[in-house]
């Protein structure tokens, strides 16, 4: 993973560590359901956006090199790999 990479997805989790434990208290408080669900939701959002930085991170990196070298296995099971992941199918 980059550096910068891996600083803004420190910063997200920190992020996103943050809003779990305000909805744990939210929770804990017996708040408005609808608020805390409004909560998961952003939660869920910001994990999404995680989850897209690490994605294209790991495609400039580990799947540009790995189709830009000469093992074809190695091509073969980054691809997999996305396929897997961005489908849902098991690898």
């Amino acid at each position: 993973m980059k550096p910068d990479t891996q600083q803004s997805a420190v910063r997200r989790l920190a992020r996103i560590e943050g809003q779990v434990r305000g909805i744990s208290k939210m929770v804990q408080e017996d708040k408005y359901c609808i608020d805390i669900v409004r909560q998961v939701q952003a939660v869920k959002a910001a994990l999404s956006g995680l989850e897209q930085v690490i994605l294209a991170d790991h495609i400039d990196t580990c799947v540009d090199h790995a189709l830009s070298a000469s093992d074809l296995e190695d091509r073969q099971a980054k691809v997999d790999e996305l396929v897997a992941v961005l489908g849902g199918r098991k690898k």
